[in-house]
């Protein structure tokens, strides 16, 4: 199965940060994207979509971004079904940021350019302490040369 989703956009309003009775750190907020075909003699239009964030990514979005920020977002969809104040049941999809970035240049508005924010991973230490192969140090004697008379093997 496969949920993978990336986006970039603007927000539409300044994100807030809240908390979970557990104490997590959580932020919802909607970016506005822009649709990549526009028919004659129209505006180009633009899809809303809410995108909630969790724990450090979430307190990364509410201490750099605003209001018509330009923000790039990997994650994935997520539905939920709610009941609204009338009592019928709802369906909302919105998107679980794994990933936020700086899509904006650093003198334009938007924000800053070149930046992201990734959950630190973490690693087996045995892994961290085997040495990373060193790819620079090959010379031309290393590669072969093929002719090409004759027959590949692909």
């Amino acid at each position: 199965m496969l949920n993978v989703v990336a986006l970039m956009g603007r927000l539409v309003a300044d994100p807030e940060l809240r908390h979970t009775p557990q104490g997590v750190s959580v932020t919802t907020f909607t970016i506005a994207v822009d649709r990549s075909f526009v028919r004659q003699g129209e505006q180009r239009q633009a899809d809303f979509i809410d995108i909630v964030a969790w724990r450090s990514s979430a307190e990364f979005v509410c201490k750099y971004f605003q209001k018509g920020s330009l923000i790039a977002v990997n994650g994935s969809i997520q539905t939920r079904t709610y009941q609204d104040k009338n009592g019928n049941n709802r369906k909302a999809f919105e998107i679980v940021a794994d990933n936020v970035h700086f899509a904006g240049s650093k003198g334009g508005s938007g924000g800053q350019g070149g930046g992201s924010y990734a959950p630190r991973q973490e690693f087996p230490r045995e892994a961290a302490d085997q040495a990373v192969p060193s790819y620079s140090a090959g010379s031309n004697d290393d590669f072969a040369v093929i002719d090409e008379g004759e027959d590949l093997p692909f």
